[in-house]
């Protein structure tokens, strides 16, 4: 987050505003910076990967940079927060490096903040994944994604989405297999040996008057190894965000640091492209001091949309690439053997 002087503000914003548009690296109000994109970063995570924008690509060096792991893990459904098939939870940490002017405090709420705005939108249950049912009513897959902000040269808010969906993208589900044990009552050796657990003295005394079902406990075994499974459920679903940085007369994409701090008002909106249906608006945010009416609102979701589904077409191809790219490398591991 910089801190500019209001000699610089007013620069940036004329520079903006003149015509033709003049921005610091000679780009355009609507082009973006060079975006690097990893998959499968984390070797011990269920999917990861890590997007950069505006690398330096000589060092390597400067941008902004992400990193996005997601894990699964089982939790009871009955027993505390668990939801009969799956829920998803996200949380967003930052180093104290990408924002060495923040204190402890201030950074706290700045996580809190991301947090929310990302747990918000990928968790509602429009959009949950039809795969994390594990035993109905017993047991389900509670997926975890933590997000990493390594480093902010502006444009946090669509690197983390960025990040957020090429880890679900990569994650893959391990495939389950449901296990009943019967505990016959005539047998109570037998049932003792199939089940870890107290059962009542007179359940194996013979009665013409017991009416009670045979005990039937449901558990569940995984045929896959930890890294294995199958693709998580609705990879069309999960959104991109698009930041519009606001001023009176236009709006531009991808700011940097300087320029952020330079704009009054921005809008987050956040949109999905499924295949057979029309676009949807998974949401929508406006962050900072200024003011926007609804005439302009519905001009802005509109090019939010057009701007949205071009990262979303070349995020999709990148992850296409990534997931080619690592089968081939596979192949080749196997192979050389």
């Amino acid at each position: 987050m910089a801190s500019i002087s209001k000699a610089e503000k007013a620069y940036i914003q004329s520079s903006l505003q003149s015509d033709p548009p003049l921005r610091a690296d000679g780009r355009g109000l609507i082009d973006f910076r060079t975006i690097g994109l990893e998959s499968g970063i984390a070797p011990i995570a269920n999917g990861s990967a890590r997007v950069s924008i505006g690398r330096n690509a000589q060092d390597g060096g400067g941008g902004t940079e992400v990193v996005a792991a997601a894990k699964l893990e089982v939790e009871s459904i009955g027993d505390g927060e668990g939801a009969d098939g799956g829920r998803v939870v996200c949380s967003v940490s930052c180093s104290p490096t990408a924002y060495p002017l923040l204190s402890p405090n201030a950074l706290d709420d700045l996580q809190h903040d991301m947090t929310s705005v990302l747990n918000a939108t990928l968790s509602h249950p429009t959009i949950r994944p039809k795969n994390l049912g594990i035993l109905p009513g017993m047991k389900s897959w509670l997926l975890n994604l933590d997000v990493i902000v390594f480093s902010d040269a502006g444009n946090i808010f669509d690197a983390i989405f960025m990040a957020a969906r090429a880890a679900l993208w990569d994650t893959k589900v391990p495939r389950t297999k449901s296990v009943q044990y019967r505990a016959k009552k005539s047998d109570r050796s037998d049932a003792t040996q199939a089940m870890d657990m107290d059962m009542d003295e007179t359940a194996h005394v013979g009665s013409a008057l017991d009416t009670r079902q045979t005990i039937q406990v449901a558990d569940f075994e995984l045929p896959d190894y930890w890294d294995e499974g199958e693709l998580l459920d609705g990879r069309q679903t999960w959104p991109v965000c698009l930041t519009l940085n606001l001023l009176p007369t236009l709006h531009f994409l991808d700011a940097t640091l300087q320029e952020e701090a330079s704009v009054p008002l921005k809008l987050l909106v956040f949109y999905s492209f499924p295949s057979d249906v029309t676009p949807l608006l998974r949401g929508m945010r406006l962050l900072g001091t200024g003011v926007s009416d609804l005439v302009q609102a519905k001009s802005l979701l509109k090019d939010g949309e057009k701007y949205a589904r071009n990262v979303w077409v070349a995020l999709e191809g990148k992850l296409k690439d990534e997931d080619l790219r690592r089968t081939q490398k596979a192949r080749e591991r196997f192979l050389n053997r």
